[in-house]
């Protein structure tokens, strides 16, 4: 395999990115809790503090409040940082700074204060961390203007879309699956971006289409592969980020197949394929030959035991039989 193009995993592909990006751009630092001495909790960032220092890896105390206060001051006078979420729901601690300061220091300050800030929040379900290590909140941000949500789900899309959060000049909340850290694929070795707002093609198809948010997509891929086998033939659009969302290339698949499932972790209720749903039906519904359908995590908090925490979440069952109905639905 050539060294332009070998395979690393998804949390090799982030390190990648950071040190990157901190190599061409002295501005750009990684802050967080323990990111240095322990690179992080599931050790994205392990190595970096031997080769960048203490004053470009910093560990901080434990209040996400201060961590993101301090990015935010950070980037209005003109560094660029990194900072690491440890578990996505802790940004309930920091959602004033989040949502009240960061998302709108440009519009308050008329435009003269860019934001640079990437905020790199782990979310997803890494098995029995129980209900306040376990959530998928990215569609609670979706409702905030001034924020730009990168959602990558292969090692190539996280080191592409991170350097373009990186070298953006708004706020991002990047949300990295814990479950794909050890995913391998092809990166590139040599530079390059993923741009915001375009959609991946995963598996062309004809019958369904079945957009896949984050660390579903293992899943959707294994159902769409159960499904092939019994005839249907599936479509899978991967939006890689929410906002922007690449709208135009989710109607054009629905228009081809006229029918739509959406896949994702966060919870059912409101979460990002209520958003999407609601796209389709304001500009696909003519197309549609059923209605749109979701899959996710049930309505209740995550369960600690094991079992319990299968049950509630996206299986590669659940979704087959949401296509499986979707396209044998009469209207």
């Amino acid at each position: 395999m050539s060294t332009l193009h070998r395979e690393i995993t998804f949390s090799e592909a982030l390190r990648e990115a950071m040190t990157e990006e901190m190599e061409r751009d002295p501005s750009v630092f990684l802050m967080g809790e323990d990111v240095g001495l322990f690179g992080g909790v599931f050790g994205v960032s392990a190595g970096m503090l031997e080769q960048f220092g203490e004053n470009r890896v910093r560990d901080t105390p434990i209040s996400e409040a201060a961590i993101v206060g301090a990015g935010l001051g950070a980037a209005l006078v003109g560094m660029r940082p990194i900072v690491e979420i440890m578990f996505a729901d802790f940004t309930t601690v920091a959602m004033d700074q989040i949502v009240n300061q960061v998302a709108k220091a440009r519009y308050m300050s008329g435009g003269k204060a860019n934001v640079p800030l990437t905020l790199r929040v782990v979310n997803g379900a890494p098995g029995s961390a129980a209900a306040q290590h376990s959530q998928s909140p990215e569609a609670w941000f979706m409702n905030v203007p001034g924020l730009k949500i990168a959602i990558p789900a292969t090692p190539y899309d996280a080191k592409g879309l991170l350097k373009t959060a990186i070298r953006g000049e708004d706020p991002v909340m990047f949300f990295e699956h814990k479950m794909l850290y050890a995913a391998r694929d092809i990166v590139p070795a040599e530079d390059y971006t993923v741009p915001f707002g375009e959609a991946a093609l995963r598996r062309e198809g004809t019958d369904a289409t079945v957009i896949a948010i984050g660390g579903v997509l293992p899943n959707v891929l294994a159902a769409a592969e159960q499904l092939a086998g019994s005839g249907i033939s599936v479509e899978v659009i991967d939006p890689r980020t929410l906002v922007p969302l690449d709208t135009a290339a989710l109607v054009e698949s629905v228009k081809k197949t006229h029918r739509a499932v959406i896949v994702h972790e966060a919870h059912r209720r409101a979460g990002p394929g209520a958003e999407i749903a609601a796209v389709l039906a304001e500009e696909a519904i003519g197309y549609l030959d059923g209605p749109v359908i979701r899959v996710a995590t049930k309505n209740v908090p995550f369960p600690y035991h094991p079992e319990l925490e299968k049950f509630i979440l996206p299986g590669v069952d659940d979704i087959a039989q949401a296509v499986t109905g979707v396209v044998n639905y009469v209207l």
